[in-house]
């Protein structure tokens, strides 16, 4: 009898046991999950990293200046600054540690990347294919969740163990080395691609909190990502050869719904767009459209112009008389040129939750 008791017993502990340790495991946090401690956290920790902040910078300079020898970068003043404005908002929501350069490729491909030590490029072609400046700033939290994390100088530590060299990271597939080849052409390994998914994943988890951080609606994203595997499969090309080799997969997608949904906090309303946006938008697509085509080697046929003839038939040979009649606008109808600054825009779109029953 004493001994079936204490099997009983010794049932009935192991059962408390085993439940107070799936409890515990159920309360658990995730790692970096804690939303209000973003830029005081300690993300790095633990981690493999030979290579110091000041270092790190050092490095990324110079790779950065090999990407500008070999890049043509857009001069606008206003674009520059609106960039760099959405940028640096993200930055200061993040958990970076080391100050970041942002600048503009012209080219329409789909991407951007960032170097180590935050020295981050977003080419044209990604500005406009974003609908809204929530997914424009989804592709940047991403980057800048890169540097965060310092994947580029945790490469290059596990790289110097194998005696390899490493390069810099790339929006939505980009372990340290592949970027530079994509932005400026330049031969670099890929011995690193195998340690992307990891990379992505946690620039994806990071870089989702960050967006959310900084007001914007993290749903942008998924969007985004979305939107990417669309655009390859209706034209084969037009994304970065990162995106395509590898793309945001299903499997990625829901794990950043589901550290929406789990992690960030409800907020009452969202950022979603501005007319700023439309505004840069607009800009970058007039620029693209007055680009000399590729083929402009090609010969060309100038069209012989009819020469006016006179009243009693004679062709007038007048050089003047041949130069082309101008039609100018009124005064009226001229267009004159906006007076209104970005304070003066339509407020941000906001996205608000909806009312609760």
């Amino acid at each position: 009898m004493t001994g079936t008791v204490n099997r009983v017993l010794g049932v009935m502990i192991l059962t408390v046991a085993f439940a107070a340790m799936g409890s515990a495991e159920n309360t658990k946090k995730k790692a970096n999950s804690d939303i209000e401690n973003i830029g005081n956290r300690d993300i790095n920790k633990g981690s493999i990293n030979f290579i110091s902040l000041n270092k790190e910078i050092e490095m990324g300079r110079e790779l950065a200046r090999q990407v500008e020898e070999q890049s043509k970068l857009v001069k606008d003043p206003i674009i520059d600054e609106y960039i760099n404005r959405i940028g640096q908002n993200i930055v200061r929501n993040s958990d970076a540690k080391v100050p970041f350069t942002i600048k503009v490729i012209d080219s329409d491909e789909i991407n951007a990347f960032a170097l180590p030590g935050g020295f981050f490029y977003v080419n044209s072609g990604l500005i406009l294919a974003a609908d809204d400046e929530a997914e424009l700033a989804g592709v940047m939290a991403h980057e800048i969740a890169h540097v965060a994390a310092r994947h580029g100088t945790k490469q290059e530590s596990k790289a110097e163990l194998l005696n390899i060299a490493s390069i810099p990271l790339i929006f939505v597939g980009g372990p340290v080395g592949y970027g530079i080849r994509q932005a400026a052409g330049l031969l670099v390994p890929m011995s690193f691609l195998k340690f992307s998914r990891k990379s992505e994943a946690e620039a994806d988890y990071l870089g989702v909190q960050y967006l959310y951080k900084s007001g914007y609606d993290p749903s942008a994203m998924v969007r985004f990502f979305e939107k990417l595997q669309a655009q390859e499969k209706a034209k084969p090309g037009s994304v970065s050869n990162l995106f395509s080799s590898h793309p945001p997969t299903a499997d990625r997608i829901l794990k950043v719904q589901d550290t929406i949904e789990t992690i960030l906090p409800p907020a009452e309303q969202y950022v979603e767009t501005t007319s700023e946006f439309d505004r840069i938008k607009t800009i970058l697509a007039r620029a693209e459209n007055e680009k000399t085509p590729e083929d402009a080697n090609r010969p060309s046929l100038r069209r012989k112009t009819r020469t006016p003839t006179t009243d009693d038939g004679d062709s007038n040979d007048s050089p003047d008389e041949d130069r082309p009649t101008l039609k100018r606008k009124s005064p009226e109808q001229t267009d004159s040129p906006p007076t209104s600054t970005p304070n003066d825009d339509q407020p941000p779109t906001l996205k608000r939750k909806p009312a609760q029953n």
